[in-house]
């Protein structure tokens, strides 16, 4: 499949053209250091890009304070990685192995030259991108993930890491191993996050992560903006890209990562341009970094909870921690999420057995036992198809008599050659059975009922739109989808019966539920907000 960033070990060292190292010496100033000196520590936020000049800064082992590569940064190369982009945190220290002469740049300064050259904030975003995916690829990081492997709230932070492309080394308190004994007794078996060799976060959320890491931005420092996407799935990025491009100051909200519900297919094969496929994740992270780019910052994991219009007809939007934030104009791109089966243990079994996305982080508790999938859909098919590579055997439960309706032909003609799928049509799963874990489902049918053992089930059955934030400012149809365009008088398909509030993606009522058609309606969506904005101001 198609991944984002070449892999550093086949890449040619191209150095910065020299235009393009004076532009740096302008913004920044030289400085020398001795040997030893820290440029970077773990959990420090990326605020400085620095060029090498002369001497050697090499990455460091955070807890045994050793050299930890045998390659390190010479003349012409620069620190830095992906996170640059939106102030992210430095994962490993760094320090001079030498004396060292470097150009530093303040980290706005550094942006703004790369948005007016785009030569080298080509160069320098496909180096930061290659060097995350290497460092996410190899774990190399000083952030520990430390719980039981089964624990429902360590999946949860693991789950957020990964789908948000942050590197992180996993031990699993139940393994006898001695290396994982020894970072336990750092945390005295209890489950945390270690962050460095002296600094733990225990009791771990993927918000108290995400602070830690300063994923979360420092976001109560700026409180008005001119557009607010709520919801960072395919819709909400491509809006994000575009904003941005278009000059406007955005902001994207998510409550878990970045991709939405997109974000858990393992491999998109219909979406043009890449025949081989892609992952949810990586077309998505694709789009983020575009959106970083020229601008659009993101926050996550917060979460929208309420929305009132102001007297002068700009929005505040209340965030799940009483944060208020204020703009323009705000565009609906929430999505839905899978509806939950109407089981008994269904609530106590989740993250212990039951899953609602089918990554590399769920296959793992997929080895030498069944798995089921619940689903008609593509998503359930593309689940269908990705773990029959792990589990001994998966098995789709459809309710109804056929995939014609509602997946496509190309997935469901390979789920019925598959000889690791097994189809069960006109079935429903009725009872789970399991205390600690999921240990087998029933299955009923037109004959009868049916047991299958399993230690994993996917549900991907229907959705819901996410709307209750809207706080009743726009309309939405008997289902709670978002109406727009002439549904409510609008001129444009994408405008709510709300001024300022527009909808895009899944969310909205009568959208076609595929990726490229969110893509399409994010990226179009923005022209209509500029004018309004635009509007507006002219009006003041």
């Amino acid at each position: 499949m198609e991944q984002l960033g070449e892999d550093l070990e086949t890449m040619r060292r191209v150095p910065l053209a020299d235009a393009h190292v004076d532009a740096i010496c302008e913004i920044g100033e030289e400085k020398t250091y001795p040997k030893g000196h820290w440029f970077a520590r773990s959990g420090d936020p990326m605020d400085t890009f620095v060029y090498v000049l002369e001497g050697e800064i090499e990455v460091v082992d955070p807890y045994s304070k050793e050299r930890l590569f045998d390659a390190a940064l010479g003349p012409t190369q620069f620190m830095g990685e992906i996170g640059f982009m939106n102030r992210g945190t430095w994962f490993l220290p760094m320090r001079a192995a030498q004396e060292t002469r470097v150009i530093e740049a303040p980290r706005t300064a550094m942006l703004d030259l790369m948005s007016r050259i785009p030569e080298l904030s080509d160069h320098i975003i496909t180096v930061f991108a290659a060097r995350r995916r290497r460092q996410f690829e190899l774990k190399n990081s000083s952030v520990k993930v430390i719980g039981a492997d089964r624990d429902p709230d360590v999946q949860a932070v693991e789950r957020f890491l990964s789908r948000n492309r942050i590197p992180f080394q996993s031990y699993d308190m139940d393994a006898s191993d001695s290396e994982t004994a020894q970072v336990c007794d750092l945390t005295g078996h209890q489950p945390s996050v270690v962050l460095d060799s002296d600094r733990k976060l225990d009791d771990p959320t993927p918000r108290k992560v995400a602070q830690y890491l300063g994923l979360d931005l420092d976001i109560c420092s700026q409180r008005e903006f001119d557009l607010l996407i709520v919801g960072g799935g395919p819709a909400g990025v491509a809006a994000a890209v575009y904003a941005g491009s278009e000059g406007l100051d955005a902001l994207v909200i998510e409550d878990t990562a970045v991709g939405g519900q997109a974000g858990t297919s393992s491999r998109i094969e219909n979406y043009m341009g890449f025949p081989t496929g892609i992952s949810g994740t990586d077309l998505t992270y694709r789009g983020q970094i575009q959106a970083l780019k020229f601008g659009t910052r993101f926050v996550m994991p917060r979460r929208v909870v309420g929305l009132i219009k102001r007297d002068d007809g700009s929005f505040c939007a209340t965030l799940d921690d009483g944060d208020e934030l204020c703009a323009g104009s705000i565009l609906v791109s929430t999505g839905v999420q899978y509806n939950r089966l109407p089981l008994d243990n269904l609530e106590r079994l989740e993250g212990a057995g039951i899953f609602y996305s089918a990554t590399e982080m769920e296959a793992r508790f997929c080895g030498g036992t069944e798995a089921v999938v619940i689903g008609g859909g593509n998503s359930a098919g593309q689940a269908a198809m990705f773990l029959s590579r792990t589990a001994a055997h998966v098995h789709l439960v459809v309710r109804s008599g056929s995939l014609a309706a509602s997946m496509s032909s190309y997935l469901s003609q390979r789920l019925e050659a598959d000889p690791k799928v097994t189809i069960h049509y006109h079935t429903e799963v009725t009872a789970l059975h399991g205390e600690d874990w999921l240990e087998a489902v029933t299955f009923k049918t037109k004959d009868g009922e049916r047991r299958v053992d399993t230690r994993a089930l996917f549900i991907m059955i229907g959705a819901a739109p996410n709307t209750e934030w809207l706080s009743g400012l726009v309309e939405t149809d008997d289902k709670g989808y978002v109406l727009t365009g002439a549904q409510v008088g609008r001129e444009t398909p994408f405008e709510t019966g709300t001024d300022g509030i527009f909808a895009v993606g899944d969310v909205r009522s009568g959208s076609i539920k595929r990726v490229a058609s969110a893509v399409g309606e994010g990226s179009v969506v923005v022209s209509r907000i500029w004018t309004y904005l635009d509007e507006r101001r002219r009006a003041e």
